[in-house]
């Protein structure tokens, strides 16, 4: 976790026995490091030590409190400044606070407990900043693209190649190839690679949202714009300011939509739903769809100059079918990090079940591979996962079962095994996610065939 340094105080005082008073106060706390300075001059001399927190008097003799914030506020707009005060003003703590100080104290008998508690609030702020940045930074490794997307085929290298080029601009980019290849993961590689990285990253998937709400959804909406409208809403766009929006399943996109969406990346400007203002944009546009958008281009489906505004940088990711010898090396790491998350001993793939994984075609490509494999490894008894354990069970054709040439009873006890391995032998919730009676299981348990 993040580590905080000492945390620099700087209290601007002209009355020595009252700025002592202070500086001792807040010194009480060991992880303080409290300055005192008597004149405006002096603080500002010495900003470059980069205070935590400035305490500054409202009157000083050689220029005004208001003078020192503004010339602090010009270099470093994000030290928060407490102005103390000798008398109390209105009009003054209110012009003070609009032009960006963080907090106006009266000198009473109070001003010690005040300060402490806004110094506790800044502490907190500042602590979760900085944890925030390293998460962000943790996040960045973790996207490391040559760390995450995992391979050695040509393919993969010519994909290494283009996410090189994406990162070094903010061109746009789309993403095309089957279900399971890992779109989303190359969208995240180029976003958290880039110099966007501290920013957003915000994805939505255009096919899962109702059609009658995917406007407001990327675009957000006002308060009232509609029935069940009871607040504003910030849609992905803004959310993602700053950063990356990344659209997946692009294709299925209405024509209606896709005039709007047009419109904003054009103009760099949106309007929420049901409201008048234009609000800038500032994003990274990658989307991704397992359709050929030049083909729905010609059946009259995508408008052509949104496609061309879409296109961008191509990277058409390959089918894991096509990445020969990247199916063993996918699968010794999926293995691997199955093991490590679940706190299981090491297991190793034999020959045999290799070869199986080599011949088969992987519909569901990199997804599928990740769902075998980690079936594999709650199968096996032993330190190996064998060809025994390797279970196709791909939805697009029914031949893909029969590979396995094992009874219906020897499926449905693997079946229930793996289900009740993942849901912590919850009797009853697996038979209602396999649709069978909990009686069956508790039959299959105590005929010890699971």
């Amino acid at each position: 976790m993040a580590h905080m340094d000492a945390f620099k105080i700087f209290i601007v005082e002209d009355d020595v026995f009252y700025g002592e008073m202070l500086r001792h106060y807040l010194a009480l706390n060991p992880d303080n490091e409290v300055h005192l300075f008597k004149t405006g001059e002096e603080c500002l001399k010495n900003l470059y030590r980069a205070p935590a927190m400035i305490s500054l008097d409202y009157s000083l003799p050689d220029m005004s409190g208001l003078d020192v914030m503004r010339q602090i506020k010009k270099e470093h707009t994000d030290i928060p400044v407490v102005i103390v005060s000798g008398q109390e003003d209105i009009s003054t703590a209110v012009a003070l606070l609009r032009e960006g100080a963080y907090d106006y104290f009266v000198k009473d008998d109070d001003v010690k407990e005040r300060l402490w508690n806004v110094l506790k609030k800044i502490r907190e702020n500042v602590q979760l900043r900085s944890e925030i940045s390293y998460l962000k930074e943790e996040i960045g490794r973790k996207y490391e693209f040559r760390n995450v997307i995992k391979g050695n085929s040509p393919s993969i290298k010519q994909i290494f190649g283009l996410i090189e080029k994406s990162i070094k601009t903010n061109i746009s980019v789309s993403i095309t190839g089957e279900t399971g290849t890992g779109k989303e993961l190359v969208a995240k590689a180029i976003h958290y690679n880039s110099k966007r990285a501290k920013k957003p990253f915000v994805a939505i998937n255009v096919s899962a949202v109702p059609r009658d709400l995917i406007e407001s959804e990327m675009f957000g909406h006002e308060k009232g714009a509609f029935t069940g409208a009871v607040t504003r809403k910030i849609g992905k766009f803004e959310q993602a300011s700053g950063g990356t929006i990344f659209l997946d399943e692009i294709g299925e996109m209405d024509m209606n939509m896709q005039a709007k969406l047009l419109r904003v990346i054009q103009e760099r400007e949106l309007t929420r739903v049901g409201g008048n203002e234009l609000i800038n944009i500032d994003v990274r546009l990658i989307v991704a769809t397992n359709r050929n958008l030049a083909d729905e281009v010609q059946k009259g489906n995508f408008r052509e100059d949104l496609y061309y505004r879409l296109l961008g940088l191509p990277i058409e990711l390959p089918p894991l079918r096509y990445r020969g010898n990247d199916i063993i090396l996918l699968a010794k790491y999926f293995v691997d990090e199955f093991c490590k998350e679940n706190k299981m001993k090491k297991l190793s793939i034999t020959e045999s079940a290799q070869q199986k994984l080599m011949g088969y075609h992987f519909p569901g490509n990199v997804r599928e591979l990740r769902a075998i494999i980690e079936l594999a490894a709650v199968l096996t008894d032993t330190d190996q996962i064998d060809e025994s354990h390797i279970s196709f069970n791909s939805a697009d054709a029914a031949g893909n079962l029969l590979m396995e040439e094992s009874s219906l009873a020897e499926y449905t006890r693997k079946i229930i095994s793996y289900y009740l391995q993942k849901y912590n032998n919850n009797v009853l919730l697996v038979a209602k996610k396999l649709e069978i009676g909990k009686s069956t299981i508790y039959r299959m348990i105590k005929e010890k065939q699971i």
